[in-house]
């Protein structure tokens, strides 16, 4: 398999706990009486994922993804068991087992991404006209993609869309077909944000911050603080003053902020070189598939990383309007860390296929 693919995940995810501890260890303290509350649940999860991402490096591929369908509207229907579920800072993302919480959300991209690379590969399916490309899809996504902006979590959607769009690109969709998937849900964002008022408060924030971050919303003014006081080497790990009560969510969301505030420039691109190397790796590993399902799976897993990524990264450093985006690996949940984690093997697996020379 894929072994510097491999190093360089591990990399990533022991950084991931070091900083999760770092960044949430006074607010674990304060609300829950140990220090190392939040790291504990993470490594739980992290236990949990790589078990399931052994699994998953050993599986036939294929064979699973013709039970994609089964599986994705199983998904669907999770999503729509959050509505039943208690709210937690107002939204309905998660479902509760006992101390776990897990996102369907996050389990509904990967879904996705297995169902639609392996009915595009199939050779009956001629994409090339639009209503080989409506009926099919445009259902089930369209679904899935409502349930979620009605948690709210249109960052989840986004991400989601986003991959979904680079799936049929790759896949060979004639652009003016995609066109007419992409203007209606342009649209209907901005009819949301502009007209009903979804989310309008951070889109004005965020233009407010383009001439001055520091005119933006209180949590892109404190990640603009963290990400300038951490300067080019950083005040040092664990000494870092903006996750003391001042940046929310300093282990989850904004996790990018408070590594900059600790390990300064020089450690935040270390961070975006090791994606950049995944990115590159699952680019690699696509490009020696023997078939075309192989293909469009590696690269809709690798889209997927990079669009997480990019928006993250993005929100953090006040490039995009505030939504809700973990960054991969590192940020701090457990549903986004073990789909992370599984990804990745799906990768791997990828790479061990007959045929499959990466070097």
């Amino acid at each position: 398999m894929d072994k510097k693919l491999l190093y360089c995940t591990i990399a990533l995810i022991a950084g991931g706990m070091i900083m999760v501890y770092s960044a949430s260890s006074v607010m674990a303290a304060s609300r829950f009486g140990s220090h190392y509350y939040f790291l504990q649940r993470q490594f739980m999860w992290l236990v949990l994922a790589a078990i399931l991402g052994g699994l998953v490096m050993k599986i036939d591929l294929r064979k699973f993804a013709a039970c994609s369908v089964p599986f994705l509207f199983v998904t669907l229907l999770l999503l729509a068991i959050v509505f039943v579920m208690p709210a937690r800072n107002g939204s309905h993302r998660w479902i509760f087992m006992g101390p776990l919480t897990v996102q369907p959300s996050e389990i509904f991209k990967l879904v996705v991404i297995f169902y639609l690379a392996f009915s595009l590969s199939q050779e009956k399916r001629d994409i090339r006209e639009l209503k080989q490309l409506l009926l099919p899809y445009a259902p089930l996504l369209g679904a899935g993609l409502i349930l979620i902006i009605l948690e709210p979590g249109l960052g989840s959607a986004i991400t989601i869309s986003l991959t979904v769009i680079v799936i049929f690109f790759l896949a060979g969709v004639r652009l003016r077909h995609l066109g007419t998937l992409i203007l209606p849900l342009v649209a209907m964002g901005s009819f949301m944000v502009f007209v009903l008022g979804y989310k309008k408060p951070r889109v004005i924030d965020y233009f407010s911050a383009i001439s001055d971050p520091l005119s933006g919303s209180y949590q892109v003014k404190q990640a603009v603080l963290a990400l300038g006081a951490g300067k080019y080497i950083g005040a040092g790990l664990g000494d870092g003053k903006q996750k003391l009560f001042y940046l929310p969510y300093p282990h989850t969301d904004f996790i990018f902020a408070s590594i900059g505030e600790e390990v300064g420039l020089a450690g935040l691109l270390v961070i975006l070189a090791l994606f950049l190397f995944i990115v590159i790796r699952g680019m690699k590993i696509a490009s020696y598939q023997p078939d075309r399902f192989g293909y469009l799976l590696a690269m809709g897993i690798t889209a997927s990383i990079f669009v997480a990524v990019m928006i993250n990264v993005g929100v953090v450093t006040s490039l995009l309007p505030t939504t809700g985006v973990p960054l991969p690996f590192l940020s701090y949940g457990g549903s986004a860390l073990m789909i992370s984690i599984i990804s990745i093997a799906v990768l791997l697996n990828l790479s061990r296929r007959k045929g499959v020379v990466t070097r």
